[in-house]
């Protein structure tokens, strides 16, 4: 089969490699849609000492699958794999398990390829009305929809439900997307890039400005810089909540005497439980994550200029998706 490997940093090679082999108890799956993820970028600039070169990377997919009793089945992958027997897994919080992998990590192979194994409970039936491109969009809409679930869960009564978003990128975009289909209308996202704002403004139609103000009962960062935690812990209410996806930079930022004084609440989330995967695969399929026409298609084969441009910064749109 086809594949895109990392090699090494900043080395991406369109390339033949051996079949995927789904074992006894997996799916094989033709890959028609994947997502670049932002660890993926980490990973092709040597930030990522999990993913070591050569690696297929890739890991926000849907497909079809072929062979066996599901063959042609329409399906979008969740990527995380835990171990099943933790206290973690058996409570339905497989994403904290100790244990998990992730396709993309070794020994598991990722998804920037024609063929992916998984087993059948990763697989989400896909309905045919819903585009594969809108389909592979369900693990970073995930990642969203999980932590603005803990968020809201969190926000204290008398805080108001105001929410900014930092970051226009996918994660950023999608935690917009799943505050409104979670019932939080005001909602604003801050990306200083121009371009990627105004493509936010009009092609995702969420608000948009270069850099947040006011105050918010919500705040999400989606980038995790210690510069965006700084603007965090300074825009969140008294008894509001900040949301922290981003994994940018790993210290600085936070004012812990005002969050203190304040009651503020943080929250570190990282990925999803297998309820929050299929709860975001129900709102994008019924659509109330909107159209998910927000992202650039290119060919799996033009993959090694798709992430150089985004290393450039010649993307606007939040998610490129690369066809096999």
């Amino acid at each position: 089969m086809k594949a895109l490997v990392y090699d090494g940093v900043e080395t991406l090679i369109f390339r033949d490699v051996p079949d995927a082999i789904a074992a006894p108890d997996q799916e094989l799956v033709r890959i028609a849609s994947s997502g670049i993820c932002g660890s993926d970028m980490h990973a092709y600039l040597g930030h990522d000492d999990r993913r070591p070169a050569p690696l297929i990377l890739g890991h926000e997919a849907a497909g079809t699958i072929i062979g066996g009793a599901r063959d042609g089945e329409r399906v979008t992958i969740n990527p995380l794999v835990g171990c099943g027997t933790c206290q973690y897994c058996t409570s339905g919080r497989e994403n904290l398990c100790p244990e998990r992998k992730i396709i993309s990590m070794p020994p598991r192979e990722g998804a920037f390829a024609e063929l992916v194994a998984m087993r059948p409970e990763n697989l989400v039936t896909v309905p045919d009305h819903v585009p594969f491109d809108k389909a592979a969009l369900a693990e970073p809409l995930a990642v969203s929809w999980h932590s603005v679930r803990l968020g809201l869960a969190a926000l204290d009564p008398g805080a108001s439900r105001s929410a900014l978003v930092l970051g226009g990128g996918a994660i950023g975009v999608a935690a917009a997307l799943a505050l409104k289909a979670q019932g939080l209308d005001d909602v604003v996202i801050a990306e200083p890039n121009e371009t990627r704002r105004l493509f936010v403004e009009n092609q995702c139609l969420i608000s948009s400005v270069p850099a947040g103000t006011g105050q918010f009962g919500m705040v999400v960062d989606a980038v995790g810089y210690a510069s965006t935690r700084d603007i965090a812990s300074s825009l969140t209410e008294p008894g509001g909540v900040i949301v922290h996806i981003g994994l940018g930079e790993d210290l600085g930022g936070l004012d812990i005497r005002r969050m203190t004084l304040q009651e503020i609440t943080f929250i570190g989330t990282y990925t999803y439980t297998p309820k929050d995967f299929r709860d975001t695969c129900a709102a994008i399929f019924d659509g109330r994550l909107g159209p998910l026409d927000w992202t650039e298609q290119r060919s799996l084969s033009d993959g090694a200029d798709a992430f150089a441009d985004l290393r450039a910064g010649r993307v606007a749109a939040p998610k490129i998706i690369l066809h096999p």
